[in-house]
């Protein structure tokens, strides 16, 4: 199993270079091809109106095109440039997820003050792509990915789509740690007639190996507690589920967006 074509999005932001380079990056190591996808909020609001590109918005398409040609030659990917045709704000979320569809990873920034992207185009692609959304922080850099990976582990249904949609980067990784929280789900309730269910024998079946499974207790925010033990462990990849199964006493979605707020490393997320 393995990425053959990777979509990143770009809104000609400071980041684009990196989240660029970093998706390049991902798509030398599985052979992939990388399609680069401009789409932002328009800010000429008669251009928005008439659902039309400002030449604004052209000149930052242009710019974040010869920015994506050049980090892709560099890394001597197959790399192809796409553009939606204008900033309306719904139409920047439907064509992007619509786009996502016919990728095997998307990769996206953030959301921060300032930025051109919609505030909710992650969560827009997370629910209606259908696709991995791999989320890069707004601040830091990240020479690897997917070296040093940390699973968030509940059973959940969100879970589990998560970690097959990792499983390139799980079985590639030097270092795989698998995180359950106590008081969340593990397993499906047993009558007895069920064999033992482990996510290390599932794992192990694709070759893979879990060095530790870390049970915590919730005595902080399970969330916070993910992250928390993240940068302990120095994982440079955070791969769950999106939008179910943690139990958190909020709204479904809180965790979600609780994580795509403080976010300190990248995050691989599924629904």
């Amino acid at each position: 199993m393995s990425f053959k074509d990777i979509l990143v999005h770009c809104d000609g932001g400071e980041r684009d270079a990196l989240r660029i380079g970093m998706a390049a990056g991902v798509a030398k190591r599985f052979g992939a091809r990388l399609t680069g996808l401009f789409g932002r909020v328009e800010h000429h609001s008669p251009a928005m109106v008439a659902r039309r590109a400002s030449d604004a918005f052209l000149a930052a398409t242009a710019a974040s095109e010869q920015v994506f040609a050049a980090l892709a030659a560099a890394a001597g990917i197959r790399g192809r440039w796409w553009s939606l045709s204008h900033g309306e704000t719904g139409h920047v979320l439907s064509e992007t997820a619509a786009a996502a569809r016919f990728a095997d990873l998307v990769v996206v920034g953030q959301h921060h003050e300032g930025k051109d992207a919609p505030e909710d185009l992650i969560e827009t692609l997370i629910l209606e792509a259908g696709r991995p959304v791999l989320i890069v922080p707004s601040v830091g850099d990240y020479p690897t990915i997917g070296s040093n990976v940390l699973l968030a582990w509940n059973a959940g249904r969100e879970a589990a789509r998560a970690l097959h949609d990792a499983m390139p980067f799980l079985e590639s990784a030097a270092q795989v740690d698998v995180l359950t929280i106590r008081g969340t789900r593990t397993a499906p309730a047993s009558d007895g007639q069920l064999p033992p269910l482990s996510i290390h024998d599932y794992l192990s079946a694709h070759g893979i190996r879990v060095n530790r499974e870390v049970l915590a207790g919730d005595d902080i925010g399970v969330m916070d507690l993910i992250l928390s033990r993240a940068f302990d462990q120095g994982a440079d990849l955070l791969v769950m589920g999106a939008h179910g199964g943690y139990q958190l006493p909020f709204f479904k979605g809180a965790g979600t967006r609780h994580i795509l707020r403080h976010m300190t490393l990248p995050v691989l997320m599924s629904h």
